[in-house]
């Protein structure tokens, strides 16, 4: 069987009670081969991986894993046929040890009872030697930046035995250096031999990385391309039925007085340390000002700190004219404050809410008087939501956990924008979106920008920044360590002073 394909799937069909989520999907994976799997959210692609990775049922269609047909099929059974899975959010424990984590589940024993911990340490030495992934076993994980953390994620499966490894989303948090590291690893693993398979929306992960891409849309494949016969212009054609366009640099336009002043704002993490040090700046109306910087140097507390989930420990939060550094988060929202959170899952939505009681959340008061929530006024809400930013599929009674992440997304950025803000801030706004989402977003966020909005834009994707951003301010260290203007440097110098390079 050495000819056959690493990966065949078959007439894979799966429906949910309100949408089909895989039609009919039928591809092949060769092996040794890094292939992409891309489309738009909604499209099918994470479904059909998590079939392939046995976390989903398939209703219809066969599995054959390097020639075997698999016909029970779980995750257990889809380890054991050598396929391994690195989720877009890591499944690991920040307070064990790398080592600890990699093992977890196997965990080597001495006498019967005791965990050999001196095992566990060679064989990881033995793999990631093997490999090319260089780690401390017994460093924490919670110490560790991302990008060495989904190093631990490919060496748990790497140890499983391994043959097809699928990466969902796997440059979502990564600097340019990390991005480039990554390429290469997934280069080398293919180049011994491994199969992978990559979820993505980015097509620069595309075009270096993968030797193949299928595209998926609306729950079918609707082309398998080589990647060199091919552009990612094509490839975003195929994900949305149409031309994407890129952000253009906007034109220099006056900025307003100061709709945001941040005076000196210290603060604490949740362990007891400095998160923020002495951190000043300011955002003004009818301009996006961008905040770049390696996730974990402060940047979530400095968030918390400014819509009110945070007291700082020194300083001063301006809104509008108005000091609010005490002020609930609710009294900032009535000041003209508007949040597209982080981390939709804790701060943005409620999973087993539907559509039209999320886009609600936040601002529930306004939609009942006297003491009765009006339901019309309700779905016409959401209905324009729906209609504005695309919300697949339209159905305003969905769960919200029924959606891909992309279209929660929308929903999120809708809602936000019907706020009407002075000021929006937008924390990785694009994370986990497609092509398509990605433009709608930016173009929003540049819409709100003309309308005289200033935007808070706090983002990973360097791109975007240095596309749709005014300016642009470096945090390191809790500290903001330089502001440039994104006209005269590139993505790699800002990379290089995140880390603090200069």
């Amino acid at each position: 069987m050495i000819d056959a394909p690493a990966v065949r799937m078959t007439g894979i069909t799966k429906r949910y009670p309100r949408v089909v989520a895989n039609r009919n999907v039928s591809f092949e994976v060769r092996p040794g081969e890094v292939h992409a799997v891309v489309g738009e959210n909604g499209a099918g692609k994470s479904t059909l991986m998590k079939i392939l990775y046995g976390l989903v049922p398939a209703d219809e269609g066969t599995i054959e894993v390097r020639g075997r047909r698999l016909e029970r099929y779980g995750p257990s059974d889809a380890i054991a046929a050598g396929v391994g899975m690195v989720f877009q959010h890591f499944m690991l424990l920040p307070p064990l040890t790398v080592a600890e984590n990699i093992v977890l589940g196997m965990e080597p024993v001495k006498g019967g009872v005791f965990f050999d911990r001196d095992t566990a340490r060679a064989k990881i030495r033995e793999v990631s030697k093997q490999y090319g992934l260089e780690v401390d076993p017994d460093a924490r994980v919670e110490e560790c930046p991302v990008g060495l953390q989904q190093r631990v994620e490919i060496l748990k499966v790497l140890l499983r035995g391994a043959e097809v490894i699928i990466l969902d989303e796997p440059t979502a948090v990564l600097t340019p250096q990390e991005v480039d590291e990554l390429i290469a690893v997934i280069r080398r693993l293919a180049g011994q031999g491994k199969t992978i398979l990559i979820i993505t929306h980015k097509m620069r992960e595309v075009m270096a990385a993968s030797d193949r891409v299928t595209v998926m849309r609306a729950g079918e494949v609707v082309g398998t391309l080589e990647t060199k016969a091919t552009s990612a212009g094509e490839i975003a054609h195929l994900m949305v039925g149409r031309e994407v366009e890129s952000p253009k640099r906007q034109p220099a336009q006056p900025a307003g007085s100061a709709v945001l002043a941040v005076k000196s704002v210290c603060a604490t993490s949740d362990r007891g340390t400095t998160a923020l040090s002495d951190v000043s700046f300011d955002v003004r109306a009818g301009e996006i000002v961008g905040i770049a910087g390696v996730e974990g140097n402060g940047q979530s507390e400095l968030i918390q700190c400014l819509v009110g989930l945070r007291r700082p420990t020194a300083g001063s939060v301006v809104l509008a004219g108005r000091t609010v550094t005490r002020w609930s988060p609710r009294a900032r929202f009535d000041a003209g404050l508007a949040h597209i959170a982080e981390d939709r899952h804790k701060r943005a939505v409620v999973l087993d809410f539907t559509l039209e009681e999320n886009a609600i959340l936040g601002r529930q008061w306004r939609f009942a008087w006297p003491g009765w929530l009006h339901v019309g006024p309700v779905r016409r809400e959401i209905d324009g939501i729906i209609a504005t930013c695309d919300v697949r599929p339209p159905d305003r009674g969905l769960l919200m956990r029924s959606l891909s992440g992309g279209n929660q997304q929308k929903v999120v950025v809708g809602r936000e924008l019907a706020r009407r803000p002075a000021l929006l801030i937008a924390a990785h706004p694009t994370r986990g979106l497609d092509i398509g989402a990605i433009e709608f977003v930016q173009k929003a966020l540049l819409a709100e920008r003309a309308r005289g909005t200033g935007v808070l834009l706090i983002s990973a994707e360097l791109s975007e920044l240095m596309a749709i951003s005014d300016r642009i301010l470096v945090i390191a260290g809790g500290r903001i360590v330089g502001q440039v203007d994104p006209a005269q440097v590139d993505e790699r110098q800002l990379g290089l002073m995140m880390t603090g390079a200069h």
